[in-house]
């Protein structure tokens, strides 16, 4: 029994490495990047650092953040993670207006186009949704705490994400599953009309992404797996368009494990603003993936491979609606090779052409270089963090690899037998917090 619960104990550490994050405000006035427990925001605009100031009386973030974004307007932005704390911050003044506590750790957040509601999922399944109108002080209280809306029933979800019209929330998990629902109008009475599935994948679905184009304003949906696949949905109906094989049609992405292929996890998923491009982050892969869509023909093609000279492996992608700039980053947290202090590195890509989805060729995009970013130096200070593993190509080798690992370890279901699932209910720490 002692062996299991050193066993367990082991797996819990490695599940606790958390890989860095980076959102893009949609009109391009902010970069905003998450390591381990620290919120880190530039602004392009004015080109300095933000202080973030939290008064929202609530507790600050103490354990990795394991999820961010802003709203389709910029104004809101969300952050989330291993705390059981949901905060949403005001943009325009990067104020913390609101500290939502939960009863589980959160592995995603998405907020509604209008603005109205945050939604955020938890490891044990469940979406819930929050009221917004923090300016409304007449709301009964109860409409201030987070209600369930629907759930995948113990299945972690890993993504979540609003339709390009808000009309559709897309939430998937690590049971292969993507379920599309309708968002209501009233959504604190529950979300209950189930648009679609899209089911092909083979292994847990990792990211979820959004086209849509002037001529398709519904969009299509792109999703990103641990099968080492990126697939294209009709969502409406939950028919599967196209499957690119980004792993097997590349060699240089498959690995062994000296018994059978193992092919690379998606990591995520970003797209161009005319819906043209798909840029796809690649466990294995110093670099990004570039792949075309066609909508006419509603298929997806490999363009090219972006390679990093570096051991440069992005953890998450960002793109803001009109700058063709791709933003990345890369690095985790909890890693006790690298010291207590998180690990971040930020590199952008430019140069890609606006061209029609079924344009056969590319501007050669270019990866700058650290004084040609937007914010230069001092952008990379503020979001980078501490220097003492700068440039240090092991560190960014073996936080790549560690964050592969915990991944693995938290979306591929494990087998247990009928003791060992017992020994586990008993040693586990999920009870709820009384906040």
């Amino acid at each position: 029994m002692e062996e299991a619960l050193i066993e367990e104990g082991e797996n819990s550490r490695e599940m606790e490495v958390a890989p860095a994050l980076i959102a893009v405000h949609p009109l391009g006035k902010s970069i905003a990047v998450a390591a381990g427990s620290e919120l880190r925001v530039f602004d392009l605009q004015g080109d300095c650092s933000i202080s973030l100031l939290d008064d929202s009386g609530g507790p600050s973030h103490t354990d990795a953040i394991r999820a961010i974004g802003f709203g389709a307007k910029g104004t809101l932005f969300a952050s989330a993670g291993d705390d059981k704390l949901v905060k949403i911050w005001i943009t325009n003044t990067w104020r913390c207006v609101r500290t939502v506590c939960s009863e589980k750790r959160v592995s995603a957040v998405a907020i509604s186009h209008d603005g109205l509601f945050l939604t955020f999922a938890d490891k044990f399944g469940v979406v819930w949704v929050v009221c917004l109108d923090v300016g409304n002080e007449s709301h009964d209280l109860v409409h201030k705490k987070p209600v369930p809306i629907l759930a995948h029933y113990c299945s972690i979800i890993t993504s979540l994400e609003f339709s390009p019209d808000g009309r559709f929330l897309a939430t998937a998990d690590r049971d292969f599953k993507i379920r599309v629902t309708l968002f209501p109008k009233k959504p604190l009475n529950g979300a209950h009309e189930i648009q679609s599935f899209c089911l092909g994948h083979t292994d847990f679905v990792s990211c979820l992404a959004f086209l849509c184009t002037p001529d398709y304003p519904l969009g299509l949906l792109l999703s990103g797996s641990g099968d080492s696949t990126v697939r294209l949905w009709d969502f409406i109906s939950g028919h599967l368009l196209d499957t690119c094989e980004v792993g097997a049609k590349k060699a240089e992405l498959v690995e062994s494990n000296g018994e059978e292929e193992c092919y690379p996890a998606v990591t995520d998923l970003c797209a161009s603003p005319d819906g043209s491009l798909v840029f796809v982050a690649i466990q294995s892969l110093h670099g990004v993936m570039l792949l075309t869509c066609d909508f006419s023909a509603k298929t997806l093609s490999i363009a090219k491979i972006v390679s990093m000279r570096e051991s440069f492996i992005p953890t998450c992608l960002g793109m803001s609606c009109f700058a063709q700039q791709l933003w990345m980053v890369t690095g985790a947290s909890n890693i006790p090779a690298l010291g207590s202090l998180p690990l971040a590195r930020v590199k952008v890509i430019s140069g890609f052409r606006k061209g029609t989805p079924n344009s056969s060729g590319l501007e050669e995009p270019v990866v700058l270089e650290d004084d040609a970013i937007p914010g230069g130096e001092h952008l990379l200070e503020r979001l980078q963090g501490s220097k003492t593993v700068e440039n240090d190509e092991k560190a960014l080798a073996v936080a790549a690899e560690a964050v592969k690992i915990a991944m693995r370890n938290l979306l591929i279901k494990r087998q247990y037998s009928v003791e060992k699932r017992e020994l586990r209910k008993k040693c586990r720490n999920d009870r709820k917090l009384k906040h």
